[in-house]
């Protein structure tokens, strides 16, 4: 009998672009040798993983695909994504439809509101479009103590800091407050304080993950493209890169903490045991996602989400069948050519 591979999942978030996510986690979920013990997830990255462990605990694998399926429905606003590979074919290339996204009039329109108008303008008619999807979830499940552990991340506003919700703490408001973008939407209070999306401290937080109960293995989902080969210059990519290197900042820290420890723990500086060993492994699609703007972020076609589902799926499937020998031994990722 096969061992499993008992592995941690980092959920990064990155709006509609989290259905690469939906992918790589579908594709993980119909591998029975794996077993998610802990998931951490901000933004998009914390609603998969609430999808994720509350249909887990309900309906095992499949329950957990049929619920990730849910989501994005809800997600997208239709029944089914998964359209047929002849009327896909149809469509432009998914970096062409951001490009046309991102040149439309209503993104355009809806982009410079949002530089100039405060979400809190509306006063009333204020509402967040999230609240009606989270506000479903089965928060029994979500907050179950058997189970994935699940971690959601969100920025204080007050102090800077992040803060980590789990068990019982986490709810439709810390959800939302973990994907709370401040230009979009009013922060959300939680006890007294207030807090913004998560990606500013913690794209995810990876240290709830170093419990010593916890596998070894922290499998990063990335979403946020780690580099780009041109210089942005038109205002929209410039802007776009900002978000997307300060999102990747906090994760970036982190994976060099890690490394830095990794490397005492080898050469004898740190006795073993005092500093927990951690293999880290990434799945991402930075071609695609380097073709991808902050307009397919804000704006989930149908199309695009089932794009970037079957880019996920792909790249889990590459990784599975690349790196399966490395999980519960040794990281996949070369830290050291990452940070050189």
């Amino acid at each position: 009998m096969t061992q499993k591979k008992r592995i941690n999942l980092a959920l990064q978030g990155g709006g509609a672009h989290g259905a690469f996510t939906w992918g790589v986690l579908d594709r993980l979920l119909t591998d029975d040798d794996i077993e998610i013990a802990g998931i951490s997830g901000t933004s998009a990255g914390a609603l998969n993983g609430a999808a994720l462990k509350s249909g887990l605990l309900e309906g095992g694998r499949d329950g957990a695909r049929a619920n990730l399926d849910w989501l994005w429905s809800q997600m997208g606003a239709v029944q089914d994504m998964r359209m047929p590979d002849w009327m896909a074919a149809g469509f432009p290339a998914p970096g062409m439809m951001s490009a046309a996204l991102q040149a439309s009039a209503p993104f355009l329109a809806a982009d410079a509101l949002s530089r100039v108008v405060s979400p809190y303008a509306y006063g009333p008619f204020y509402q967040n479009p999230l609240e009606r999807i989270v506000r479903q979830f089965h928060y029994d499940t979500v907050c179950a103590e058997s189970g994935p552990k699940l971690f959601v991340g969100a920025t204080n506003v007050h102090n800077g800091k992040i803060r980590v919700f789990s068990g019982d703490e986490i709810s439709t408001d810390s959800i939302l407050a973990s994907a709370c973008l401040p230009t979009l939407f009013q922060a959300v209070e939680i006890e007294g304080a207030h807090y913004w999306d998560g990606g500013y401290t913690g794209n995810p937080a990876l240290f709830p993950l170093f419990e010593p109960d916890l596998p070894e293995d922290i499998v990063v989902v990335n979403i946020n493209p780690l580099e780009r080969a041109e210089v942005p210059k038109s205002t929209q990519d410039i802007q776009n890169r900002i978000n997307e290197i300060s999102f990747n900042s906090s994760l970036l820290r982190e994976l060099r903490a890690i490394h830095f420890v990794q490397r005492l723990l080898a050469d004898g500086s740190l006795s073993p045991g005092t500093m927990k060993q951690v293999h880290v492994h990434m799945i991402a699609d930075d071609a695609l996602m380097g073709d991808l703007s902050v307009a397919s972020k804000m704006m989930p076609t149908p199309y695009l989400l089932h794009k970037l589902f079957d880019a996920g799926h792909a790249a889990a499937e590459m990784f599975l069948s690349t790196h399966r020998t490395a999980l519960n031994a040794r990281s996949s990722v070369d830290m050291a050519a990452m940070f050189n």
